[in-house]
């Protein structure tokens, strides 16, 4: 059975928008760092999505578009490796759609194109009453 996987920020996250949503065997594969995985989580959360998140180990601070697409195709390809088969990617950067298409031709990578939101490394908090330590910023 074929899973798919999604990208935070610009498919799930829209701004103000609700975006495309995983069913529940589906994975999501951000270009989040590990150290936003607090705010993340409570933004899922709020949404009603409990899926698989897998974030991408380099810090916030030296991320980029590029290293954000070699960290979901490498964790396709690990993925597959494990077991997991996979039909579509959705995607909303270019750069890393791109990235992905080359580092796993057979998965149908899905290109949402429009500017909701930043392609560039931004930090999101999110408040809620499990997390009022947090400040509010773009959720």
């Amino acid at each position: 059975m074929f899973k798919n996987s999604f990208d935070i920020d610009g498919v799930i996250f829209m701004d103000k928008f609700d975006g495309v949503y995983p069913s529940k065997n589906d994975i999501i594969i951000t270009g989040r760092s590990k150290e936003e995985q607090p705010e993340t989580e409570a933004m899922l959360k709020s949404k009603g999505i409990t899926n698989n998140v897998y974030y991408n180990s380099t810090p916030f601070d030296q991320k980029t578009r590029e290293s954000s697409g070699r960290h979901k195709g490498q964790t396709l390809f690990y993925l597959e490796q494990s077991g997991m088969r996979f039909g579509i990617h959705y995607e909303d950067d270019p750069i890393q759609a791109e990235i992905i298409r080359k580092m796993m031709p057979h998965i149908n990578v899905v290109l949402l194109q429009h500017n909701l939101v930043e392609k560039e490394n931004v930090r999101h908090y999110f408040k809620s009453s499990e997390t009022d330590q947090m400040d509010l910023d773009l959720f």
